[in-house]
């Protein structure tokens, strides 16, 4: 596992290249942001030890295996740590597969492990763990979520955002590594969202798959503008379709 320091307070673990999870550090130690693949639950702990800080939080910012796939390796590892999610991703960590009513009618792509561990406290729009606010940023899965470190305006955008590949909006097809877009549950939601985070000016961005990106706006603002085009797209060929 690799670690990259981003700063004092922000530390990227590295899995095969392509997993990406966090430390952050706070005062009383580490918030772990995401629990990437099974199996690296002990490396990620080390990691940890090895910059002299504890584990004190799990949060997650939704429920696909390749961001919770070792949480019950590191609750067993870690079990007086805290475990957050949202409210709606944490009922995917318990099998229910369930869209609410409210939510658009598409299917829930990617993996997604029933696990044992419970979170210990579920999260909403707003809210604060540590430095980092909630910013609920739905379309990936239904109850994803991104971080807001207060304290420099640096942003965990999970799975909202990729910069591997190719800087893209969930959802977005990136040829050279498609499968965020291949796991995204609904496109439209997933361009809100891109908008929402946009909206926070991020001073950094951290992603789930790719590099941390340092003054990320221009990128974002193309990667929105390439979804909306694409999803622009579709909606005509629909039209035409139903012309026809």
């Amino acid at each position: 596992m690799k670690v990259t320091a981003h700063g004092n307070n922000l530390f990227q673990l590295s899995y095969y290249g392509f997993v990406n999870c966090y430390l952050v550090r706070e005062d009383d130690g580490f918030t772990l942001v995401d629990a990437a693949v099974k199996g690296c639950g002990k490396a990620i702990v080390q990691a940890a030890q090895k910059l002299d800080r504890p584990i004190v939080r799990l949060l997650l910012t939704h429920a696909h295996v390749d961001h919770v796939g070792a949480l019950d390796e590191l609750h067993a590892l870690l079990p007086q740590a805290e475990v957050l999610i949202t409210t709606r991703d944490a009922r995917f960590m318990a099998g229910d597969m369930r869209l609410d009513a409210n939510e658009p009618v598409d299917k829930l792509r990617g993996g997604w492990p029933t696990l044992t561990t419970r979170p210990t406290r579920t999260l909403s729009d707003g809210d604060r763990v540590g430095s980092l606010e909630v910013v609920t940023s739905p379309g990936h899965t239904p109850g994803h979520a991104s971080f807001l470190d207060t304290r420099d305006r640096g942003l965990i955008a999970g799975d909202a955002f990729q910069t591997l590949g190719g800087v893209a909006v969930s959802g977005t097809w990136v040829p050279l590594f498609p499968l965020p877009a291949m796991s995204t549950w609904h496109k439209p939601t997933c361009l809100e969202s891109g908008r929402k985070l946009r909206a926070l000016a991020p001073t950094w961005m951290a992603v789930g798959h790719g590099r941390v990106l340092q003054q990320p706006l221009a990128a974002m603002d193309r990667a929105i503008a390439a979804l909306d085009r694409e999803l622009e797209r579709k909606e005509q060929s629909q039209v035409v379709l139903k012309k026809a």
